[in-house]
């Protein structure tokens, strides 16, 4: 009795060349367009963070202006952080279904049907 598991394909298998991949012109183009989605978008988040953090230390005046009724500033750019974050987010997953990731598909599919 043979308890080693049966061949997958004729032949000896060959492992997919990683590096011969990742130089393809198809992940190039991958990379660029996660690159130019996610990258201008951290940096604008980031600034648009550390100026509500900026503005909580340095303008308390400003800050603490009511809006309405008990509500001021504060909490309203407060309460924008996390609406911009959730934003981000979908539009983010948006654009992933959209562009990237049936180009990973295609390098995926590639990959594997050369091993």
């Amino acid at each position: 009795m043979s308890t080693a598991p049966p061949p997958t394909g004729p032949g000896p298998h060959r492992p997919p060349d990683f590096t011969e991949v990742q130089a393809s012109r198809e992940f190039g183009e991958l990379r660029r367009s996660y690159r130019s989605f996610a990258f201008p978008l951290t940096v604008a988040f980031i600034l648009w963070y550390l100026l509500y953090v900026l503005l909580s230390s340095y303008a308390g005046g400003f800050m603490g202006t009511k809006v309405f009724g008990n509500v001021n500033v504060a909490f309203v750019l407060g309460i924008a952080q996390f609406v911009t974050t959730f934003l981000i987010a979908w539009w983010y997953a948006r654009h992933a279904a959209a562009k990237l990731d049936p180009r990973a598909q295609a390098i995926k599919s590639r990959v594997e049907g050369d091993a």
